[in-house]
């Protein structure tokens, strides 16, 4: 079996640690890895800003500006290039959903997805209070003012971002569609702090069961996501241990995801998620 990472960031992430993804790289292969995706966080849309109410941070920090483009394409491939004999270095992005983007986001996957080798798809943001959209994982404050207090408790909470990601996986965003979906319990990252439900009610569930069948239908593979287990007020795995069963039931393909954002994230968990998997 393969060692790899699936899901890893650089600095080139403007919420990152900032430290240089070779050293990143470096350790990985000193861990044993024999494949490592760089997934940076791919530019938002410019007119997103009109649809976003939350903190301008959430915004303005969550991805790369596209004059970072040039910069980050030319470290990775130095990166391939340096590791080749050691290390397969996929290049790609983390892509946001926004569903009022798609456009955009396929034309942008048209003219940069040539350049890419592996992609994740993931939802960040969900539309809540006044229909603005609110940033899932970025501050306490934003996720209770703009998402909580707009639903109707944890249980519809889950189910409108799991019915996101149904919209997410489904979306045709041309040759260079994301064959992965990110983290898809990140709903879930400041549920010990909210008190949120540990398990799904029925009708959760059963929005779960159209997610994960959409994935199988399309033939998406998931990211089963480290960086969770070691969230202050989230304590597991992206996705939970429940989800993560299912997925294995219906035969989808589980890539293991430090999602690092620093060195020292690198590689977090990989022993006790992959027990998990098989």
């Amino acid at each position: 079996m393969l060692k790899k990472d699936g899901h890893s960031h650089t600095e080139f992430c403007p919420h990152g640690s900032g430290e240089d993804v070779e050293l990143m790289i470096q350790k990985a292969i000193r861990m044993g890895f024999q494949a490592y995706s760089i997934t940076e966080h791919a530019p938002l849309p410019p007119d997103f800003k009109r649809e976003y109410a939350g903190l301008e941070t959430g915004l303005t920090t969550a991805s790369m500006s596209m004059t970072d483009l040039p910069a980050y394409f030319k470290k990775c491939r130095q990166m391939q290039q340096k590791y080749s004999s050691q290390i397969q270095i996929n290049v790609g992005f983390e892509l946001d959903f926004l569903p009022h983007h798609v456009a955009w986001t396929r034309e942008f996957m048209n003219e940069y997805g040539p350049q890419t080798t592996d992609n994740v798809l993931s939802v960040h943001f969900m539309q809540g209070r006044d229909n603005h959209f609110w940033c899932v994982d970025d501050t306490l404050q934003d996720f209770k003012k703009g998402l909580l207090t707009h639903a109707q408790g944890g249980q519809q909470l889950y189910q409108q971002y799991f019915e996101a990601l149904i919209t997410a996986a489904k979306a045709d965003l041309g040759d260079y569609t994301p064959k992965r979906i990110g983290h898809i319990t990140l709903i879930k990252k400041f549920q010990d702090y909210f008190g949120l439900p540990h398990d799904y009610s029925a009708t959760t569930q059963s929005v779960i069961s159209t997610l994960l069948k959409t994935i199988q239908t399309q033939g998406k593979e998931l990211d089963y996501n480290a960086a969770g287990l070691y969230k202050e007020f989230c304590n597991e795995t992206y996705p939970d241990f429940n989800i993560l069963q299912q997925a294995k039931a219906l035969g989808i393909p589980l890539v293991y995801g430090s999602d690092a954002h620093s060195i020292k994230e690198v590689g977090h968990g990989y022993h006790t998620l992959m027990a998990q998997i098989y």
